[in-house]
């Protein structure tokens, strides 16, 4: 879809005004339904929040929905896609939902994206989703801050040994539950 170039100034201009103007509920909702966002209602777009420039109008905020600070939503990635956000869904600050071409992606209804997550598929609805935590990959036996260069922080890094999984034990029945044969009250 070609839009004029008047259409696609209006858009970033709208887009701009919409990530740094106060009313999470009331102003940038408005400013983002100006640019092409199917918006439903009682929508909170958070601080900073960049919903795709180019294709606004392939992306669908429902009844409810909040998306927090600072969240980047890609519409298209090589052509574009639809990004829905159904009905109470939540998605944490710092997050990234990128859609590529042809596909559609859905924050299900009533889903919680935690902070700093990147999302490229779909999230099933209620469900609650985290960005994997930080894992210790290497002593720095050169300090970053006083390094020269970076070169020289990168040759001082000690890779920690890697660590075998640890296999699941598997769960233990609980007095009256399905493995014990009695029902449960």
């Amino acid at each position: 879809m070609n839009k004029s170039f008047p259409r696609r100034v209006a858009n970033r201009f709208l887009a701009m005004l919409a990530r740094v103007a106060p009313g999470a509920t009331s102003l940038r909702p408005f400013l983002h339904r100006l640019r092409g966002v199917k918006m439903g209602r009682n929508v909170w777009i958070g601080d900073d929040v960049y919903l795709d420039n180019e294709y606004p109008e392939y992306i669908e905020i429902q009844d409810g929905a909040a998306i927090s600070m600072r969240t980047t939503v890609l519409s298209h990635t090589k052509g574009a896609g639809r990004v829905i956000f159904e009905r109470n869904s939540f998605v944490g600050p710092h997050s990234i939902v990128l859609c590529a071409g042809g596909r559609e992606i859905r924050i299900g209804e009533g889903a919680v994206v935690g902070a700093g997550c990147v999302i490229s598929r779909s999230i099933p609805p209620r469900a609650f989703v985290l960005a994997p935590a930080p894992q210790n990959v290497a002593e720095a036996t050169i300090l970053y801050r006083p390094a020269k260069d970076m070169n020289l922080f990168v040759s001082g890094l000690k890779p920690l040994p890697t660590r075998k999984p640890v296999a699941a034990r598997p769960a233990r029945p609980t007095p009256g539950g399905p493995a014990s044969g009695t029902p449960p009250v």
